[in-house]
């Protein structure tokens, strides 16, 4: 994984949601693990769920994407939902 080595999915969800954002601040992440899988719940700013859903939720997709290909790498099963 080069550069993201040792790093967690929690950790590298916050990171790419709070570099989309307005209010990094505001940005949470919660880890909830269910039957081997693990669910990373992302919370924003009222005012930012535009930022991470994008248009027609593209944003949203390629960041499910990303943390998904990247758990494949350690063998883990990731999802990821986008609550407000």
């Amino acid at each position: 994984m080069g550069a993201l080595e040792g790093t967690s999915m929690k950790d590298l969800l916050l990171y790419i949601a709070q570099n989309l954002v307005e209010n990094p601040d505001a940005v949470s992440v919660t880890e909830i693990e269910r039957d081997g899988e693990l669910t990373l719940e992302l919370r924003v700013a009222p005012e930012d769920m535009g930022k991470v859903i994008g248009r027609q939720g593209r944003i949203a997709k390629e960041i499910r994407t990303l943390i998904r290909s990247c758990a494949q790498r350690t063998g883990q099963k990731v999802s990821v939902d986008i609550v407000d």
